[in-house]
């Protein structure tokens, strides 16, 4: 804005400053109602020989884009858009402005929902500090960079990035453009991907997360009803080993409590698996918003270290367990939340896929019910042992379930298995004859075949997981 334009602005300031003023004045007597009248005149006098034609002057300066002009721009929108190559357009803390056609089919993610969000995010956790800091040194003019970056998506493709420093008109602060190539500066653009064929490994892979939901429920089918926590000790377990290093699992009872934590047999690990025992949930962030909204996560390569809180020393927990990737689960949907499993992936297993999200929302789902399941209404002369169901000995699973309160001995019988030897201790105080019980059917013993699948209580203590 030229100096006339800011002296035009304060003057149209003063003029409407001096109106409201006068305007105020009218309640004076009518004898001053001629003064304010002339000055009324005075200040329209002004408007019509000195601010009118100075504004006609500034909007003939400014002018409208020519016919011209607006194709001009036209031709150039539509080329960024047409550009074979990848192309984004991002500020200072990669915060997406533009995105054309074959950025979107790289990133997989679509223009109008990247604009706003950090380009950053859509790469491999990693290159995102580089980049970041890469793309704030172009912005302050210190040059164009290069560097190779790695995509969410496509991991295993690396990309050269180039970003340029770039001058929008009529804007105070510069942008940046970034280029993606395959390769290096001298290959061509990235071509679309050719279409997935599901191979070998990941057909396994399937196959071995269907196997696991399929073991969860007829786990949670044989426990016995209203034991919520034996439900989450009996879930605990079938995913201790199979689907992550670690679990903790904290139940929702009015307030949060931590009721099991399993972890690696190593016993290097067994200060922090005490530790995490008698860890206060509230003190988890990623627990309570779980708990408290119903907000999952997950996360690889999780940049917050201090979302499981910290150990007695003050060091965090996921740093302290070097988890590569965890997965916080609420159990609730649907309904209110009654409890949160955290699993954790530690060192160089893999981290969580999304394919693996998905199979942990439906195992919730199968939890959550469960653990609502209304214990047996028992009258006042049935014997307390009939339950339909046989609740499964902890002894018998792969993982016993870690408290920070004192837990019973593994030897120890859950409520629903008391011996029957303890209704005919007093037979004269039931009038009635005992009810004949059946026996339940045998369960066939497991095989060496790989077809068939092992007992659901697990393969005992051999599966790769250890208790507080």
């Amino acid at each position: 804005m030229t100096q006339t334009d800011d002296e035009f602005g304060e003057e149209l300031a003063d003029f409407v400053r001096r109106v409201g003023e006068l305007r105020t004045a009218r309640a004076r007597p009518a004898g001053e109602q001629l003064t304010l009248l002339d000055a009324a005149l005075f200040e329209l006098q002004h408007v019509a020989e000195q601010l009118w034609p100075r504004y006609e002057r500034i909007l003939a300066g400014a002018g409208t884009p020519s016919p011209a002009e607006r194709q001009e721009r036209q031709l150039l929108k539509a080329l960024f858009q047409r550009l074979p190559l990848p192309v984004a357009l991002v500020d200072r803390e990669t915060v997406v402005r533009r995105l054309n056609f074959a950025a979107t089919g790289l990133t997989g993610v679509r223009a109008g929902y990247a604009t706003g969000r950090p380009l950053a995010a859509l790469l491999t956790p990693g290159d995102r500090a580089a980049f970041r800091s890469q793309a704030a040194a172009v912005a302050r003019g210190e040059g164009d960079r290069g560097l190779t970056v790695r995509l969410q998506q496509r991991p295993e493709e690396p990309l050269l990035a180039t970003l340029t420093a770039l001058r929008p008109p009529d804007e105070p602060q510069p942008a940046v453009l970034v280029v993606f190539q395959a390769g290096s500066a001298r290959g061509s653009a990235a071509a679309p991907p050719p279409p997935e064929v599901p191979d070998l490994a990941e057909t396994t892979r399937h196959a071995e997360l269907m196997d696991l939901v399929d073991l969860m429920a007829s786990t949670l089918l044989q426990l016995p009803p209203g034991e919520r926590e034996s439900v989450l000790a009996g879930a605990a377990r079938v995913l201790c080993g199979r689907f992550a290093d670690w679990i903790v699992a904290d139940l929702v009872d009015g307030a949060l409590r931590r009721t099991v934590v399993l972890g690696p047999p190593d016993p290097a690990a067994a200060p922090l698996l005490h530790a995490v025992a008698g860890q206060d949930p509230a003190s988890c962030p990623l627990v309570l918003e779980a708990a408290r909204a119903g907000n999952g996560a997950l996360q690889v390569q999780p940049e917050d270290v201090e979302g499981f809180g910290h150990d007695p020393s003050g060091t965090p927990v996921l740093a302290r367990a070097e988890v590569s990737s965890l997965m916080c689960v609420p159990l609730g949907a649907p309904g209110p939340v009654t409890g949160v499993l955290t699993l954790f992936r530690t060192g160089p297993a893999g981290p969580f896929s999304m394919a693996e999200g998905q199979a942990m929302d439906v195992m919730s789902r199968h939890i959550a019910l469960a653990m609502r399941r209304p214990a047996p209404d028992h009258g006042p002369d049935e014997p307390t042992d009939s339950a339909p169901c046989p609740a499964v000995d902890p002894s018998e699973e792969s993982c016993a379930s870690a408290s920070p309160a004192a837990a019973p001995p593994p030897s120890a019988s859950p409520p629903s298995a008391r011996p029957a030897s303890s209704r005919s201790a007093h037979p004269s105080s039931d009038p009635r004859p005992p009810r004949p019980r059946t026996a339940p059917p045998r369960r066939p013993a497991p095989t060496d075949d790989s077809g068939l699948r092992a007992d659901p209580a697990g393969p005992g203590p051999a599966d790769g997981c250890s208790s507080a």
